[in-house]
């Protein structure tokens, strides 16, 4: 039988490489907000989630942040979809967890920004925008601060002073 040109055997390939970057796993420790460890049997990789950047150590709110992800993932299985490496070695992902993307949950609690700068994937960088302005607007979370500061801006901030 042939799909589109392709026989069988070759679709079904190509559906199995398409899902090859996903992969479960067990949280170990929530870091940060935006940061883990998810142990996948023997290896234990440390993640950082995709398009979002939740507030640093130190920063406001960066501890409501880290307990909001601690609440959704402490030592429960995540699906772990693989986008992206970063400079630090890290996998950058999105994480599911008990049919939640907790790269959504965290802008629509107002604990994270979409981070604009790597959100390239659409349409979940455009529905992490639309959450963004909907937290915004309720002043959820870090929106409650009059003035709340990006974290890419706080570390350029922290790097040059």
């Amino acid at each position: 039988m042939k799909i589109w040109g392709f026989g069988v055997s070759a679709v079904i390939l190509l559906l199995l490489v398409g899902q090859a970057w996903a992969w479960e796993g067990s949280v170990v420790k929530v870091l940060d907000g935006d940061s883990l460890r998810v142990r996948q049997g023997g290896r234990l990789a440390e993640l950082r989630l995709y398009g979002v950047d939740a507030p640093e150590y130190r920063q406001a709110y960066s501890s409501k942040a880290r307990e909001f992800t601690k609440e959704l993932l402490d030592h429960r299985t995540v699906i772990v979809e693989e986008k992206d490496v970063d400079r630090y070695g890290r996998i950058v992902a999105l994480v599911t967890c008990q049919g939640r993307l907790v790269n959504r949950e965290l802008v629509r609690a107002g604990l994270a920004w979409r981070y604009p700068k790597y959100c390239r994937s659409q349409p979940l960088c455009g529905e992490l925008a639309v959450l963004e302005q909907g937290a915004r607007t309720a002043r959820l979370g870090l929106w409650a601060d009059p003035e709340p500061v990006a974290p890419w801006e706080w570390r350029q901030e922290k790097r040059s002073g």
